[in-house]
């Protein structure tokens, strides 16, 4: 079957779903703690609760939405509309949600509320358009163009969330004020809704006649059906040894970046004696050194590959904490241009740092299927975002608590020393810790575009009705990156299959279950 050709078009469409997904995050890791503490008479450890329940009850949600979508293609919703994009298309309704959490002069329940809502309709959009790729092409380069396309889309609007503030601040004649903020969230709303409706416009799904067979409609798909098989799925995707250095990978990248902007308003005001404004300006100055990251890093990934460039990435954000420390400990008072270097540097390496996971992403389906005979992008896209969002649940309570505990007093204008080392401190110290983690994660990740090719070609000769490796280098490859030995693959193993079909290995392949 002829499939369809990305065009241009195509590339912008898929790419600007992240003014969503980039986007609002953007605007909820910058400012939400800042606005709940400063506007709403929440404490610190309040507003971090808020953000972290939230998390959690996504993070339980998110691979369900990712289940359900692998099994929609089933249903007579997901054969007319698509199993993936009915998601897109229903959520444009609900998107002006996000404005409500931007009100001031509500109880703790409300902001709860709101936020948890916007929450759960965010994965489920999120969710089902990160399999989109894998969906729409098997091409390495143009998953990769895919994938730049969505972290430049998602850098813009991380730029506009940073500035945003201070232009607003600007045309209300420089009052900082909590209607600053509901009108960013309104501005954005409208945004969400224009950019999900052409992302379900221009993209596509795989043909369901090119699906594995497992994965053809079954008229006897239920919702407890996929309920019962959901734990077998999100297990199984962590016996791919791919998929969890990429999590590793992922991790160190955005848990490092959760924690600084969680801190970073707080230490431009209080540590450092800046204004809302000139915090505004240095977080959109930030995300424009992102985006220039994500223009060199699409070219040097495909070069030199995914992990040496997350590598250097991590030298350059390092190299912008350890700036913004100086400045705190050696400046005499606030110096706006040491600033603007230091977050040039911590720019430059987050933004790399944000496309190189979503890069090596759109190959995790690959690696499994070579595993598992089967397509699970669905699966993948909820186990990762349901480790991230567990772990910026606790990454940003962990935020809220040590602010209190270091004596933080929210709607303060002014702090006291021991707050202004805490302060400082969270900054630095939490971000470092957890990019020495990735960074060590990233010596062992081997995907490139030439493995990658080498696992391409060993499927191929899986579906051929070959049964050994073409040469003992490939047989390496292809162990390494699945983490089973080549015997057991392609369905020989346990791997996302139940008791009953654990039972019989394919093609009477012996079986140990002892992945390497």
């Amino acid at each position: 079957m002829t499939k369809r050709e990305l065009k241009p078009v195509n590339y912008v469409a898929y790419g600007l779903n992240d003014v969503l997904g980039a986007g609002s995050m953007a605007v909820i890791s910058g400012w939400i703690l800042f606005f709940y503490t400063t506007f709403c008479g929440l404490t610190t450890v309040q507003a971090a609760s808020i953000f972290a329940i939230a998390r959690i009850l996504d993070a339980v949600a998110s691979p369900l939405i990712g289940h359900i979508s692998d099994g929609l293609g089933k249903t007579r919703i997901g054969k007319r509309f698509g199993r993936r994009r009915v998601f897109l298309l229903s959520s444009i309704p609900l998107l002006p949600s996000f404005a409500l959490m931007w009100v001031s002069g509500q109880e703790y329940l409300y902001y709860l509320v709101t936020y948890v809502f916007f929450e759960l309709l965010y994965a489920s959009v999120i969710i089902p358009y990160e399999t989109l790729a894998a969906e729409m092409t098997d091409d390495y380069k143009k998953k990769a163009k895919l994938a730049g396309a969505r972290i430049l889309t998602g850098q813009i609007s991380a730029i506009f969330a940073g500035i945003l503030p201070s232009w607003i601040v600007g045309i209300a004649g420089g009052k900082d004020s909590a209607s600053t903020f509901l009108v960013m969230g309104t501005i954005f709303s409208i945004a969400f809704m224009v950019v999900v409706f052409i992302v379900w416009a221009y993209t596509w799904e795989r043909d369901p006649a090119e699906r594995p067979e497992e994965e053809q409609p079954d008229e006897n798909w239920t919702l407890a059906g996929t309920l019962k098989s959901l734990f077998l799925n999100l297990s199984s995707t962590l016996r791919i040894r791919a998929f969890r250095l990429h999590l590793g990978m992922y991790l160190g990248g955005y848990i490092s970046q959760d924690i600084f902007n969680a801190a970073f308003t707080y230490f431009v005001v209080f540590a450092i004696g800046g204004t809302l404004v000139i915090a505004s300006e240095m977080m959109a100055l930030t995300y424009v050194a992102q985006l220039a990251a994500v223009a060199i890093a699409i070219p040097m990934v495909v070069r030199f590959g995914p992990a040496p460039s997350y590598r250097v990435a991590i030298y350059f954000y390092i190299l912008g904490i350890l700036g913004l420390l100086s400045l705190y400990l050696l400046s005499d008072g606030f110096s706006q241009y040491w600033l603007i270097g230091a977050l040039i540097f911590a720019g430059l390496g987050r933004g790399a740092l944000n496309y190189i996971p979503w890069n090596t992403y759109n190959y995790m389906a690959d690696v499994d299927q070579i595993v598992t005979a089967r397509r699970r992008e669905g699966s993948f896209a909820g186990v990762m975002t349901f480790i991230r969002k567990a772990t910026q649940a606790v990454a940003v309570m962990f935020v809220g608590i040590v602010l209190e505990a270091g004596g933080f007093v929210s709607g303060a204008e002014t702090q006291s020393e021991q707050a202004i080392t805490t302060i400082a401190a969270t900054l630095v110290i939490g971000p470092m810790l957890v990019l020495l983690l990735g960074f060590w994660v990233s010596t062992k990740f081997k995907i490139s575009k030439e493995t990658h090719a080498v696992l391409m070609s060993e499927i191929e000769r899986f579906k051929q009705g070959e049964s050994t490796p073409s040469t003992s280098e490939n047989q390496a490859i292809v162990e390494d990156l699945s983490g089973w030995p080549y015997e057991m693959l392609w369905g020989n193993n346990s791997v996302g299959k139940s008791v009953s079909e654990a039972g019989a290995p394919a093609d009477g392949a012996p079986r140990t279950d002892s992945p390497i």
